[in-house]
């Protein structure tokens, strides 16, 4: 978190979005946040599997452009991934969770 803010300009505000661990409530979070008032930490709901998706949408999207790519300016890098979107969207489907060996399922 450190190293987030002091790339910012001094009084941007700086939203994060954290799951419920408890790592992200410890009293040294807090003292950090309250020395940091641009800075605000938005915690997801429990159980929030939304949020599971778009972190698998995310991660096609680095592996599927930004992995290996080369470019040349942030222009060029924005017009590859949304000629990348642009083609996935094309076959999309929503993402479902299915486990491959039952007994593995958390009851």
């Amino acid at each position: 978190m450190r190293a987030v803010v002091d790339t910012q300009p001094r009084r941007r505000a700086i939203h994060v979005i954290v799951d419920n661990l408890s790592a992200h409530k410890t009293q040294k979070v807090r003292t950090f946040l309250a020395a940091q008032p641009t800075e605000q930490l938005h915690f997801t709901p429990t159980y929030s599997a939304w949020l599971d998706q778009v972190e698998l949408w995310f991660s096609k999207i680095e592996r599927g452009v930004i992995a290996r790519g080369i470019f040349t300016s942030i222009t060029d890098l924005r017009r590859k991934l949304m000629r990348y979107i642009k083609h996935y969207n094309k076959t999309a489907k929503p993402f479902r969770w299915a486990y491959a060996d039952p007994s593995r399922r958390i009851t």
